[in-house]
């Protein structure tokens, strides 16, 4: 028999979990996120689901019982964290879809189109940089050849990392997602307080804000940190923390979104002035215009500094994903005429694939589950299993609109 909620939530909440911090290590292709996507395979299974999988470990469980064809309802997350992630980002959107598949059983329901669960990998792209890199593959969003180049930070390559996981191939052939995906919808953690201030256990999205990865190379010249008087100085570290400081001040000036939160220094010395200063920009706006603005002002007090400092810098777009207005009319339809009332439309400022599966032409929707933290991507990241068990009645509830 397949495993209910809670005994699902109970199997995964020890797999990739440090016992020193509470946070979740579950990188692409490695022992914790493998364990997962194989745990998932099982309970698909356990269910009787038609599982499918692609060379880079994509993987959908389809219900369609017999004679049952046609573009199915997709739905499902990701199981791979940041570092030092919470439990919930990714794993509760496909728990609660294998749950939801089980109470539209209970209810005696045979869905008129395929149901499908589905686990895209490398979500995160805390291991190869790029975010939704399964879902863009799947969406023919990515280059194979692009992918394949990637690198992590130990500089293993996307390529071996697949080979050293059994997957791979020569060539990868995008979802043909026309004919197999009618429709998805993601449920998903709450990355905010919205719902917390709104009152309500569940919300339905109304749009994704543009957003963008961008790393700052600033370069100097490596010295002896005691000899070396600080007028002779090419220290790319000091451009570096100006531009840190100019990133939270223009972006609160504008009520945006910038962060760098990771840092790579060379020759990383104590006693040594770096040569290299290495670090990655986050930056999320309301719109694509405000987020072009954004960065050109931090690049360009960034590039005054370097001047000043006699350091050199260069700006490089690494991963930038297109504002995301998901369906109107699916959203409202979802929302509205419930028990307890209307679901809440948010907007959300965290990319999903769903964003990447809207941008190519599949009609999208995604539901939120209340985070009484408001804390994501940490290990405080939360949410009670009342509003969990709200959730998956949420999602059921969507899929038997769309798949009757």
């Amino acid at each position: 028999m397949p495993d209910d909620f809670e005994r699902m939530w109970a199997d995964l909440a020890p797999v990739g979990r440090s016992a020193a911090s509470g946070g979740y290590f579950r990188q692409p292709y490695l022992s914790a996120e493998t364990e997962l996507r194989a745990w998932f395979v099982a309970q698909a299974h356990a269910r009787g689901l038609r599982v499918e999988s692609d060379p880079v470990g994509n993987v959908v469980a389809w219900w369609a019982p017999s004679g049952v064809t046609g573009p199915g309802v997709l739905t499902g997350s990701h199981l791979d964290s940041v570092l030092e992630g919470g439990a919930y980002d990714g794993p509760l959107g496909v728990v609660s879809a294998l749950a939801a598949v089980d109470v539209l059983r209970s209810r005696g329901f045979v869905p008129a189109r395929p149901i499908g669960v589905s686990v895209f990998v490398e979500e995160e792209g805390s291991r190869f940089g790029l975010a939704c890199l399964g879902s863009r593959l799947a969406a023919g969003a990515v280059a194979w050849s692009d992918a394949l180049a990637l690198r992590d930070r130990d500089g293993v390559s996307f390529e071996d990392a697949l080979s050293g996981a059994g997957l791979g191939a020569a060539a990868y052939e995008p979802w043909d997602l026309a004919s197999t995906v009618g429709c998805f919808v993601e449920l998903h953690v709450e990355q905010g307080r919205d719902l917390v201030d709104r009152g309500a256990a569940v919300g339905v999205a109304s749009e994704i804000w543009p957003h963008g990865r961008y790393r700052f190379d600033f370069t100097g010249s490596a010295n002896h940190a005691g000899t070396t008087r600080m007028e002779d100085r090419a220290d790319p570290m000091l451009t570096y923390a100006m531009t840190a400081l100019a990133a939270n001040k223009q972006a609160r000036l504008v009520e945006q979104r910038a962060t760098f939160g990771r840092l790579e220094v060379v020759p990383n010395g104590t006693n040594a002035i770096p040569s290299r200063v290495t670090a990655w920009l986050d930056a999320r706006c309301s719109s694509e215009s405000a987020l072009e603005a954004l960065v050109d002002t931090i690049s360009g007090q960034a590039q005054d500094r370097a001047d000043r400092d006699g350091t050199l810098l260069e700006v490089t777009a690494e991963s930038v994903s297109s504002s995301v207005a998901f369906d109107p009319a699916l959203a409202r339809s979802l929302a509205a005429d419930h028990e307890e009332g209307d679901w809440p439309v948010i907007p959300t400022q965290a990319g999903h694939d769903a964003g990447i599966l809207s941008a190519a032409g599949v009609p999208t929707a995604m539901l939120f589950v209340r985070n009484p933290t408001g804390i994501s991507h940490s290990p405080d990241e939360h949410a009670e299993i009342p509003d969990c068990l709200v959730g998956v009645s949420a999602l059921a509830d969507t899929l038997e609109r769309l798949a009757r």
